[in-house]
């Protein structure tokens, strides 16, 4: 596995994934999601792991694929895609995160553009550095967003407001993302990484069913009616009864003591 853009690394239940080609802005190319399809998979067999996140090295999350930087830099689509050949591929690397059966927690240390944006909306939850930058400047270079961008933005802050960002072909700064809704919070740049481990943490310490359970209830319910949604979310509740984590966590609660819990 190419693992030179894509470090990988597990810390007490979380994995944390990093973004490791900084000096081309972890530009998407075929190297880094052969590595990140391939991190990806691992999670998913791995069920000591409860929680992911998600971040860039130095100072950088990820800008685009190649393919939107090349024309970005003033290449035409037509050129950009003879240069690049294979790099000029679509690489849904947003679907293969959104597979992940635990939460993952985005870290956004620096600008995340097109297909790095729609990469960040793969993730559940999104922190982010103050004077970072986010959007779709694809529309403007004669592309579109390919990897689940005009799905999952309008979901997160409405169909409107989506549009507006998506076909004006801009981007807007951190604080203006905190009040769409796209972030749940900013912190300064030296704090961001241990805050998102610590949140990590904290929900890695809880039942990694309930976990997984509640991921796939808001998720799910978002492309069901409200009636569809409880039903569900019923479901999994009535499922959660039947697990030995289920009875650990109350014999814990009763007898004053942290619940040992081990995913059945």
């Amino acid at each position: 596995m190419p693992d030179n853009k894509v470090n990988f690394d597990v810390r007490e239940r979380v994995a944390l994934i990093t973004l490791n080609a900084a000096e081309s802005k972890n530009a998407i190319d075929s190297e880094l999601s052969q590595a990140f399809i391939e991190v990806c998979r691992r999670i998913n067999e791995d069920d000591d792991i409860q929680v992911v996140v998600l971040t860039g090295a130095e100072g950088v999350f990820c800008a685009g694929s190649k393919l939107e930087q090349t024309v970005a830099s003033g290449s035409s689509v037509q050129d950009a895609m003879a240069e690049l050949g294979e790099d000029a591929g679509r690489y849904e690397l947003s679907s293969v995160l959104a597979l992940i059966e635990r939460p993952v927690i985005a870290a956004l240390n620096g600008d995340a553009l097109g297909q790095g944006l729609e990469i960040a909306l793969a993730c559940d939850i999104r922190i982010a550095v103050q004077g970072m930058k986010l959007g779709f400047p694809t529309v403007a270079l004669g592309l579109m967003p390919m990897d689940g961008g005009t799905q999952r933005l309008p979901r997160l802050i409405g169909k409107a407001r989506a549009l507006e960002l998506i076909l004006g072909g801009n981007t807007i700064d951190a604080q203006q993302a905190l009040d769409l809704g796209l972030l749940s919070q900013l912190v300064p740049e030296s704090e961001l990484l241990d805050k998102a481990m610590a949140m990590a943490q904290a929900m890695a310490s809880k039942a990694p069913i309930s976990l997984r359970y509640v991921k796939e209830a808001v998720n799910k319910g978002m492309d069901l009616t409200l009636d569809q949604g409880i039903r569900l979310e019923a479901d999994l509740y009535f499922l959660i009864h039947t697990t030995e984590d289920r009875t650990e966590g109350i014999r814990a609660f009763q007898q004053k003591r942290k619940p040992e819990f081990k995913g059945k």
